[in-house]
């Protein structure tokens, strides 16, 4: 279910995931080369430190999200976000890097003209 190698890291930068959801291909989406290109350039260019991750073996539970939705619709979907250590939990943890480098990204996203 978990695999070090391709985990993400606190304090190494935002997270970005270019395949999320379950049950094959149903509820899931998988961005294209040519779009996780686009916002890891994006990324290099504004200085923002990144890291790839995944969410683990598909079907095991968790790691769920919302972007299959867009996806279904056409949009080009990429997940991104800050590494959360013991997520859903009492007590959540990150790095204010991590967070400053969320920050960044959504700025540098919403600057593309």
């Amino acid at each position: 279910v978990f695999d070090k190698r391709n985990s993400s890291f606190i304090g190494k930068g935002i997270v970005i995931t270019k395949f999320t959801g379950s049950r094959g291909k149903l509820g899931a989406n998988d961005a294209n080369a040519e779009f996780v290109g686009e916002i890891k350039k994006l990324f290099t260019d504004n200085k923002i430190v990144w890291q790839a991750a995944e969410l683990g073996k598909v079907d095991e539970g968790g790691g769920e999200t919302i972007s299959y939705i867009l996806a279904d619709k056409g949009a080009d979907v990429i997940d991104c976000g800050v590494a959360v250590l013991n997520m859903h939990a009492p007590f959540e943890l990150i790095s204010k890097v991590d967070l400053y480098m969320a920050y960044k990204a959504c700025k540098a996203f919403y600057m593309i003209k």
